[in-house]
């Protein structure tokens, strides 16, 4: 077999310290977005003549006949409005979650307990008759404690990423009257320190908690990695309400600002005479960064978990080899570090000097951490592992070469890659595909939808037989832990693809806070430069995004079917068939309630900005101000109600069909749904991020053809901006949200696997 080279106390500190070095990194980025000063301190000692605004370069051109002082002190009133509805929507969202986490502990306690009838008595394990296990009860209560930390965890994570962003947005608007480059390093560090704190989190949290947990089941790691699985389905079900509520909450707010201010009115976006412009800022914090941070940790959670429950079955548990067993966490600790340098490539290494750099730079970032992570991997794999070893394979021992299973994270990693420059390919404005959808705008709205339905179906082809060959490889060479990896691989450079997805909402936020303060037009185009690229790298965020949960959530069903003691799932049996069916139609059930949920919220808003237009005097003439907190208040309370729906139809469905139809028909939904889920879900925001960049593509006019569809206001205008608007739910609510739908069921099965295999099928029992 041959040892690994690093030792377990190598281990023991390389994990934390690679973890500790990433919140650090990202606090020192923090320092250096909050240089930019956001008041005006005129006799502070700290400002002299030529120090404007906290930096020594003066401002490379001062606004025609707009007073300094008076746009700073607006830039710091609207974004402290946007912070305070922000923050008040997940204070109300938390509550509710709370109530859900606490019964729902209660529950899996219940649950888990009850497999061996309460008793404190040890037993012999599932895997090795030989060996006594801890009892049951412990494993329910750790795997309890284990929960309510992931979803602890994910909560936070959601949370600070939302603070940070709301933090920077206005910084970056002033920035942006220093030149594009300033802005973008504003609005790149300040993604930056999300990505590496919820990484960062994510691996110590994990690191801890496997350690405390050793305390008490020493030698019994079968029960140990089993509890750990808590912690994925905790990150995952709090990130499905984030996703869900926040979605909601940012698409009412959008398309109700997008219908009544863009269509009807005829005013620019994010103009402060619309009542619901604030809501819609807020939306972007809590939807695309507070929700997609919860996404990605739980995604990041859950991979990890899949790939220690089967570890701990196979040679690396059963020989107590504890470095080969933390090699998933020791992927994330070397990723933190590689994402460490990539992020110095984009602020320190090179300066952009003009618009067309922003999305190559950003492109970079993903193919610099790509290529330097493959040696990272290559390295962590030899000094890691054992030259060989056994994993387990539903049953049999399954033997791998070092070199394979490196090769399987590899795979992932590179297919990662690949989905998202393919998505790129189908959401940039810079290509053919987005512009044959604005080009088809000529003729009207209809036309720009079938265009645009098309693009969406015809770009999940790639991506998918991305997925498929890296399925395909780490299966053949590692089984089911060859797929964990796999999906560990993507997640691998999390930090700087949680940097460049943050980067989108706070540079479209700081175009809002520009129009708002009433900043001149260059500063406008800037800041919808910035946004524009940040438009299409949350469409790339969204591929990996939903790539690594299609491999998660098998890597998890891997699990999932080992633990619940099934030797094959057999298609042709009908209890599996009609599983099969019912989880293909899944999908379908939750996209119509999220997409139903944002049109009768947005029909709420719509009413409303109608009411303050046609009741306020001096509105549309910009002499009074609107009625911004009941837009907010109105977002925040559909949200937080159209969101318990969908989330109890993902939390249900695997505890009703594990409990009566047992655990053959929930493999078969489990398989159904990550069939149909991923296709729906990558269609869904690639067609809802191509209609967006059409219209910013109409609305910039940068090329003739652009120009011959335009300028804003034309009719093929309209037409992009009603496509654009049927495209918010898909890209922004139902498609992300999907992702969660397959990994979440998938962990809950896995969760409660001993359950179901002692006390499910009750209907197959009776009849």
């Amino acid at each position: 077999m041959g040892a690994a080279i690093l030792s377990d106390l190598g281990t023991e500190i390389l994990v934390p310290v690679c973890a500790i070095v990433g919140i650090g990194f990202a606090l020192f980025q923090w320092v250096l977005v909050s240089k930019v000063k956001l008041s005006n301190d005129k006799f502070s000692p700290s400002s002299s003549a030529d120090d404007k605004n906290g930096f020594t370069d003066a401002l490379i051109e001062e606004e025609e006949g707009v007073n300094q002082d008076i746009v700073v002190q607006k830039c710091a009133d609207i974004q402290n409005a946007i912070s305070e509805g922000a923050t008040s929507f997940l204070f109300t969202e938390y509550q509710y979650v709370g109530v859900f986490m606490v019964a729902f502990a209660i529950l899996i306690f219940l649950f888990l307990g009850s497999v061996e009838g309460f008793s404190t008595k040890g037993q012999s394990c599932t895997y090795d008759s030989s060996k006594l296990c801890k009892p049951a009860l412990a494993t329910a209560a750790f795997s309890t404690v284990s929960f309510v930390l992931g979803a602890v965890t994910s909560v936070l994570s959601g949370f600070l990423g939302m603070k940070i962003a709301t933090y920077a947005n206005a910084r970056t608007t002033l920035e942006a009257r220093k030149g594009v480059g300033k802005a973008f390093i504003a609005a790149f560090r300040s993604g930056a320190v999300m990505g590496f704190l919820l990484a960062a989190n994510g691996l110590l949290v994990l690191f801890i908690l496997i350690n405390v947990l050793k305390l008490y089941y020493a030698d019994d790691w079968e029960g140990l990695f089993e509890a750990i699985t808590g912690y994925g389905l905790g990150g995952s079900s709090m990130a499905l309400f984030g996703r869900v509520g926040g979605g909601i909450y940012t698409k009412a707010a959008d398309v109700g600002a997008d219908l009544v201010g863009k269509v009807e009115r005829n005013i620019p976006e994010d103009d402060p005479r619309n009542p619901a412009v604030i809501a819609d800022n807020v939306g972007d914090n809590v939807g695309d960064i507070a929700g997609m941070g919860s996404d990605l940790f739980g995604s990041y959670a859950e991979s990890s978990c899949a790939a220690l429950v089967v570890a701990s079955i196979s040679s690396f548990g059963i020989n107590h080899d504890l470095t080969a067993m933390m090699y998933p966490l020791l992927i994330s600790s070397v990723g933190i570090l590689v994402c460490l340098i990539t992020t110095l490539f984009a602020t320190d290494f090179f300066e952009i000097k003009a618009v067309k750099e922003i999305e190559p730079a950003l492109k970079y970032q993903l193919v610099i951490s790509t290529v330097l992570m493959t040696i990272g991997i290559a390295i962590v794999s030899w000094i890691a592992l054992p030259s060989s070893f056994t994993i387990f394979n539903f049953g049999v021992q399954k033997e791998v070469q070092r070199w394979q299973l490196g090769v399987c994270v590899g795979v992932g990693l590179w297919a990662g890659l690949i989905i998202g420059f393919v998505t790129e390919y189908y959401t940039s404005n810079a290509y053919s595909p987005v512009q044959d959808v604005a080009d088809s705008c000529r003729t009207g709205a209809a036309t720009n939808v079938i265009f645009g339905l098309a693009l969406g179906y015809k770009s999940v082809i790639i991506p998918i037989f991305a997925i498929a060959i890296s399925i395909f490889v780490s299966f053949s060479f590692a089984a089911m832990y060859g797929i964990a990896v796999a999906a560990l691989g993507m997640l691998s450079t999390i930090a700087t693809g949680l940097a460049i997805d943050a980067y989108g909402p706070i540079s479209d936020n700081a175009g809002g806070i520009a129009e708002m303060a009433g900043m001149s037009h260059r500063i406008r185009e800037r800041t919808d430069a910035l946004d524009a690229a940040g438009n299409t790298t949350a469409a790339i965020g969204k591929g990996f995004a939903i790539g690594s949960a299609a491999l998660v959530s098998l890597a998890l069903f891997g699990a999932f079917v080992s633990r619940a003691g099934i030797t094959t799932v057999d298609v042709l049996t009908p209890k599996v068939f009609i599983g099969l069916l019912v989880g293909a139609m899944l999908p379908y059930w939750f996209s119509a309630m999220t997409m139903k949920s944002v049109g009768s919220a947005a029909l709420k808003m719509v009413e409303e900005v109608r009411r303050q237009f046609n009741t306020i005097p001096g509105l549309m003439e910009g002499t009074t101000k609107p009625d911004y907190a009941t837009c907010v208040k109105i977002s925040t309370d559909a949200s937080i109600k159209e969101m318990i729906p969908p989330g109890a139809l993902v939390m249900l469905t695997p505890l009703i069909v594990g409990i009566f139809f047992g655990v053959e028909t929930l493999s078969g939904v489990l398989a159904g749904s990550l069939v149909s889920g991923v296709q729906i879900a990558i269609s869904a925001s690639n067609t809802g991020g191509a209609w967006d960049n059409a219209k910013k593509y109409i609305e910039a006019g940068v090329s003739a053809h652009a120009k011959e569809l335009g300028p804003k206001g034309s009719d093929a205008h309209k037409a992009a901006v009603i496509g654009d608007t049927v495209g918010d739910p898909l890209k922004d609510t139902s498609g992300p949200s999907l992702n969660i739908l397959i990994k979440l069921m998938a962990v809950e099965s896995l969760v409660f696997a001993p359950f179901f295999a002692t006390h499910g099928g009750l209907l197959f029992k009776l009849f």
